[in-house]
C-alpha cells in the first residue's frame, strides 16, 4: 500500500510516494504550469514511472495547492456572495464588508442584510428570528446570487439560528446553492468570522474545480484511491469536506513543509525555513505541528480568525532576481519563478538570481560552475552577506526567546541559505529536504478543532471540556479521521473576567489517522 503527496508551489510542483511504513520511496520536482492542473498530472506521472510502483496499490493521494490563495490575491474566479448577518439589533452600526479592500469587495459583494436574532456569549437569546426578513431578501437576490454566507452573533456557542436561516434560504433558492455557516469556519469574534465565511463562499467554484480536477488527474492515470487535501493547520480533509470548506486550504504549502521537516529531521520543536523559487517562508514547529497564529490573519487584505499557521514570507528564494553592481545592488522581491530553468545564468539564461550567486560560492550546482565563471566572487559574497542579514532578521521576528534554536531547512531554494546564522544552534538539512512539502502533504493526519465560551454558572469546567472534546472528535470524523485513533493535541481554557456568569473560553484540537 502506498500514499502519494503533491504540493503545488509558485515555481515547482513536487510529488512523492511513501510506503505503508511512511518511508519515502521516491520524490520528483516538476515546473508548475500556467494552468496548474497540467503540472499536477506531470508530477504524478513522473513519480509513478520513476518509482516503478504498481499504481493499483496507491490507497491515498494528498494535494496541497495554492489555487484558493491565488484566486483571492489575483481577484479571479470568485463567486459573488450574498451575506446574511443574524444580529439585529445588536450590531447594526457596523455593516458587512465594512473593512474590505474596495476592489475585492466590488468583486464579491452582491448584497447583504442584517436580520433579527443573535445570542449572548453564554447562549442566551438576544432576539428571535424573523422568517419574513430572510425570505424577502432571498427573493430579492434570486437568479443573481452564486453563493450565500450566514453569520450570527456568538454562533460558535449556539449554531441553531444559523442552521434555521440556512433551511429558510434553501426553501427559496434550492439545495444547490453553496452556503457557508460562520460557526463551522471561524472562532469567537463576529466580524473576522463573518469575513472568513464570506471568503469561503466566494471560493465555492474554485474549490470544486480544484477538487474535481485532482480527482480527474488521478483517474486519467488509472489511480483509484481515497483523496485528501491539505489544510492550513498541517492536517488533511477529504474531498467532500474540501469542496465545502475551500478556505481551509489557504496557507497549506508552508504547513506541509513544516510537517515534512519534522518527519524528515525527527525534530519536534524548531524554526523551519522553506525556501522555494519565489519565496522564503518561515514557521515554528511545536510538538510536530505548525504554531498557529494568535492574532487575526489578513487574507487578501481581509481580517479573518480561522486557524492559520504563524508564518512570515519574504521574497528571498532560489529564483530571486539580483540587480545592480557591487556598490549598489537590489535583491528581489521579484523572481523568475517557474521560468528559472530558462532564465537563470546556471541554466543558460541571462538573469542573475540567488541560485547563480550560491553556485559561484560553491554551495550548489557544481556541474554548472562554468555558467557563472564571469561573476565577480567579491560581489557574490556581498550579496550573500545581505541574504544572511535578511534571513537572520526574519528568524528573530519568529523566535520567542533570545536563546539559540535549531533550524530545519527545506525546499530546493534552501541552497541560498548560509551555513552559519546568528541565533541558530544546529542547521539541519534532512534527506529529501527539497520535497518536504509534498512529503508533509502525504503524512497528514485529520484534525478537528473547536473554540467556545461557556458560563460555569450553568455547567462545570469538566463537563464543558468533555462537551467540546466530543464536538471536536465528531468534526474530525466528518473530515475523514478514524474515530478510535483520535487523540487530543491540546486544550486551552482561559477565564474571561470581563464577562459575567463565571465565563471561560475553551479551545481544543484533536488529530486522528486516516480511515
Amino acid at each position: 500500500m502506498y500514499r502519494v503527496g503533491i504540493d503545488v508551489g509558485g515555481t515547482n510542483t513536487d510529488a512523492c510516494i511513501l510506503d505503508k511504513d511512511l518511508n519515502v520511496i521516491h520524490s520528483v520536482k516538476m515546473p508548475t504550469t500556467e494552468d496548474v492542473e497540467t503540472g499536477i498530472f506531470n508530477a504524478l506521472d513522473k513519480v509513478i514511472r520513476e518509482s516503478k510502483i504498481d499504481s493499483k496499490l496507491i490507497k491515498y493521494a494528498m494535494l496541497g495547492t495554492t489555487h484558493c490563495t491565488n484566486a483571492i490575491v489575483e481577484r479571479k474566479r470568485l463567486n459573488n456572495v450574498a451575506m446574511i448577518r443574524i444580529a439585529k439589533p445588536a450590531t447594526v452600526a457596523i455593516e458587512p464588508f465594512i473593512d474590505w479592500p474596495k476592489d475585492l469587495r466590488e468583486k464579491i459583494e452582491l448584497d447583504s442584510i442584517i436580520v433579527s436574532g443573535g445570542y449572548e456569549f453564554d447562549g442566551r437569546l438576544i432576539a428571535d428570528l424573523c422568517k419574513d426578513e430572510v425570505v424577502s431578501f432571498c427573493n430579492k437576490i434570486k437568479d443573481k446570487v452564486e453563493s450565500i454566507a450566514i453569520s450570527g452573533v456568538f454562533s460558535p456557542v449556539n449554531n441553531t439560528q444559523e442552521k434555521t436561516v440556512e433551511s429558510w434560504v434553501r426553501e427559496v433558492l434550492g439545495n444547490d446553492i453553496p452556503i457557508s455557516l460562520s460557526n463551522e469556519i471561524g472562532n469567537i469574534g463576529i466580524l473576522e468570522r463573518e469575513n472568513a465565511a464570506i471568503l469561503n463562499s466566494a471560493l465555492s467554484t474554485v474549490g470544486r474545480e480544484v477538487s474535481l480536477g485532482f480527482k480527474n488527474a488521478l483517474e486519467e492515470l488509472g489511480i483509484k484511491c481515497d483523496i485528501y487535501f491539505s489544510q492550513n493547520d498541517g492536517t488533511l480533509m477529504n474531498l467532500e469536506y474540501t469542496m465545502k470548506y475551500p478556505i481551509f486550504t489557504i496557507g497549506c504549502g508552508v504547513t506541509n513543509s513544516i510537517r515534512g521537516a519534522s518527519f524528515l529531521s525527527k525534530v519536534k520543536d524548531a524554526v523551519v525555513v522553506d525556501v522555494g523559487g519565489t519565496t522564503c517562508d518561515l514557521g515554528i514547529l511545536q510538538n510536530g505541528f505548525p504554531r498557529e497564529s494568535a492574532i487575526s490573519v489578513q487574507i487578501g487584505g481581509v481580517h479573518t480568525n480561522f486557524r492559520m499557521p504563524d508564518i512570515i514570507s519574504i521574497g528571498l528564494a532560489g529564483g530571486t532576481i539580483v540587480e545592480g553592481n557591487e556598490d549598489s545592488f537590489k535583491i528581489g522581491p521579484e523572481s523568475v519563478g517557474y521560468k528559472i530553468t530558462q532564465e537563470a545564468l546556471v541554466f543558460g539564461g541571462n538573469t542573475l538570481t540567488l541560485s547563480d550567486v550560491a553556485t559561484k560560492l560553491g554551495q550548489a550546482f557544481e556541474d554548472r560552475v562554468d555558467k557563472v565563471a564571469n561573476l565577480d566572487e567579491a560581489y557574490c559574497k556581498k550579496i550573500q552577506a545581505k541574504v544572511k542579514e535578511k534571513v537572520e532578521d526574519v528568524i528573530d521576528q519568529m523566535k520567542t526567546s533570545q536563546d539559540d534554536v535549531d533550524l530545519v531547512l527545506t525546499g530546493g531554494g534552501s541552497i541560498i541559505v548560509p551555513e552559519k546564522l546568528s541565533g541558530i544552534g544546529n542547521i539541519i538539512r534532512p534527506p529529501h529536504y527539497n520535497a518536504a512539502n509534498a512529503i508533509g502533504a502525504a503524512l497528514g493526519q485529520v484534525s478537528g478543532d473547536i473554540e467556545k465560551v461557556y458560563s460555569l454558572d450553568n455547567i462545570s469546567r469538566e463537563e464543558a471540556i468533555q462537551n467540546i472534546k466530543e464536538e471536536a472528535i465528531n468534526k474530525a470524523v466528518k473530515a475523514g479521521a478514524k474515530k478510535d485513533s483520535i487523540e487530543v493535541l491540546f486544550i486551552e481554557d482561559v477565564p474571561l473576567a470581563y464577562l459575567p456568569g463565571n465565563a471561560i473560553r475553551i479551545k481544543i484540537k484533536v488529530v486522528g489517522d486516516l480511515i
